[in-house]
């Protein structure tokens, strides 16, 4: 199961997101589930690296499936809706798939 944490402060900002584990929805290589999840996760790092060029710290270990994102500074407006797209998306997953393979969680900082 791969588990998708945010944590954001009691006004709402973002802070930083954990995702880790692996969805196991299939083998190696076959595994629809966990390959949306790390395209949806990767791609929010990647836009908020190189379009809004937040300050970001990012931390990964392919093999236990850990992507740590951690936000240096508050982040723009339009980074805000990067986040909260990439919350729907993990949502759907989520939803369509349940949470025996995709779980979103939220903790206030």
């Amino acid at each position: 199961m791969t588990g998708i944490t945010f944590h954001k402060t009691k006004s709402g900002e973002y802070r930083e997101f954990i995702c880790s584990g692996h969805a196991g929805f299939d083998d190696y290589g076959k595994d629809i589930v966990c390959a949306s999840i790390s395209v949806l996760v990767i791609n929010t790092i990647n836009s908020l690296e190189e379009i809004a060029h937040e300050n970001i710290a990012v931390e990964s270990d392919a093999k236990r499936g850990l992507i740590r994102c951690r936000f240096e500074s508050p982040l723009q407006e339009s980074s805000k809706v990067l986040m909260d797209s990439l919350v729907l998306g993990l949502s759907h997953i989520a939803a369509q798939y349940g949470k025996k393979y995709c779980k979103l969680e939220f903790k206030e900082v």
